[in-house]
């Protein structure tokens, strides 16, 4: 390199970072429209979530750990300025754990609290869905915030057919998604003690195989030690998959079309924002954002190439021009 041609490059670098310097002390901020989100996530924590039928990173995990995991992937890419607030639900009352925070300055509290998740925080062992839905509904309608209700459907004791889930809410007025997990597949539900050690799985005769409150359902005249006043359901306990476990998803989705909720399968966080952007209601937020960051960048980058760069460039050069000197001193 010509140590003219040098000068003038020295220079118009010179020049470049003078004015990106500038840029970057004087560059107001920029105004910037995105959509944002207010959410109310509810996690079932019954005794059917600690069901080990689902995979994280490879390894075998429970349903709750993976209803634990996507919560915390979605809050990761969810906009700032988003709302998010998180529940639990077990028995079949919703319990309100942090109520929906600006997300950004918020993140750390939320997420603290989506890892500290637990089944041992449930207060009762029942598990009626349908019923914890549709308080939730109303608790996410009363923020307002749209809801997303994370459960394997699995109702304990199970829904007579006779006496099918009645929403008495305005369909729709709250949008969102019901999140399945969970596999296809029965598996056994863990057991543990009063200190919380797994002690093995649940038996046929640990878990009631129907329900048997109200009057009884036409036909139960039919079953053996059939008594109108002391045996309304029969004397014998009826066999069943109760104590057994999978994802719920038809009733789920009738639950979803009830009211006026999404349906969707747990899968990687990128299904899960989807499902998300397409069902709940977004709004425009508008930022100031600060990128002087990058002409401030620009310009560091270009006074290094002019204290470290450009002089390696002229020894280099001048290395070559004294061998080219000599060897034709020499010829």
């Amino acid at each position: 390199m010509s140590r003219l041609t040098g000068r003038g490059l020295r220079f118009w670098l010179m020049a470049s970072a003078a004015f990106l310097l500038a840029a970057a002390l004087f560059m107001p901020r920029l105004n910037i429209e995105y959509p944002s989100y207010d959410l109310l996530v509810v996690v079932d924590i019954t005794g059917s979530m600690a069901v080990r039928d689902v995979t994280l990173a490879g390894k075998p995990a429970s349903r709750l750990d993976q209803a634990k995991w996507l919560v915390r992937q979605m809050a990761a890419r969810l906009p700032c300025r988003s709302r998010i607030g998180l529940g639990i639900f077990t028995e079949r009352q919703p319990f309100l754990l942090i109520e929906p925070i600006e997300l950004c300055d918020g993140f750390a509290p939320f997420d603290a609290a989506v890892a500290g998740l637990d089944r041992r925080m449930a207060w009762e062992g029942d598990s009626r869905i349908a019923s914890g839905l549709m308080r939730s509904i109303a608790m996410a309608h009363g923020m307002p915030a749209d809801l997303v209700f994370i459960t394997d459907g699995q109702e304990a004791p199970p829904v007579r057919a006779d006496r099918p889930p009645v929403f008495d809410g305005v369909k729709g007025e709250v949008r969102g998604l019901l999140l399945g997990v969970g596999g296809a597949a029965l598996s056994p539900i863990p057991k543990y003690d009063a200190d919380g050690h797994e002690i093995g799985f649940y038996a046929m005769e640990d878990v009631p195989q129907e329900n048997r409150e109200g009057p009884p359902p036409p036909g139960m005249e039919e079953r053996e030690g059939y008594n109108p006043r002391n045996a309304p359901y029969g004397a014998a306990q009826p066999e069943g998959t109760e104590h057994l476990s999978s994802l719920k998803e038809d009733y789920l989705k009738d639950l979803a079309k009830l009211t006026g909720l999404a349906y969707a399968r747990a899968g990687d966080p990128a299904m899960l924002m989807a499902a998300i952007t397409a069902n709940a209601r977004s709004h425009m937020e508008v930022t100031a954002e600060d990128i002087r960051f990058i002409p401030a960048g620009m310009a560091l980058l270009t006074l290094l190439l002019i204290y470290m760069m450009l002089p390696l460039f002229d020894r280099l050069s001048g290395h070559r021009r004294s061998r080219v000197s000599r060897q034709f001193t020499k010829g």
